[in-house]
């Protein structure tokens, strides 16, 4: 999939080239951006798999729908990210990007033991993640 060069210029338009790649930079708010993209038309499609198509602006027929959203901050290659959870008035959407209790995006856990795997130790491990992070 190719990215328009007019959407690349628009969003670098008024960005601080050094801040571009930074912790708190555009690719972060771009992936937080993304991931509640992600998270709210998944908690779309759970809803309409809840109920049979409901005329236009009435509740949905099981009387689930959304409830606001709640703050997670997830660890990211680049940082933590907030991002803001959708959630229903049941509680039984369950989030398939960012898993109920789960703080990292997928692949984070891969990297500490790939660092582990290639002679790094425990100790160097943890303070590599305390400087990126700022966890232990």
């Amino acid at each position: 999939m190719a990215i328009k060069k007019e959407l690349v210029d628009e969003l670098l338009k008024d960005a601080d080239p050094k801040a571009v790649f930074s912790s708190e930079g555009l690719l972060s708010e771009i992936k937080k951006a993304l991931a509640e993209r992600m998270l709210n038309a998944g908690l779309d499609q759970h809803l309409q798999g809840e109920s049979a198509s409901p005329p236009e602006g009435a509740a949905p027929a099981s009387g689930n729908h959304r409830n606001g959203y709640s703050k997670k901050t997830v660890l990211t290659d680049t940082g933590a990210v907030e991002l803001d959870i959708p959630r229903d008035r049941h509680g039984t959407f369950e989030p398939q990007l960012i898993a109920k209790y789960q703080r990292r995006f997928p692949g984070f856990d891969d990297k500490i033991v790939s660092m582990y795997a290639r002679g790094m130790s425990v100790r160097y491990i943890q303070g590599h993640l305390r400087e990126l992070y700022g966890i232990e």
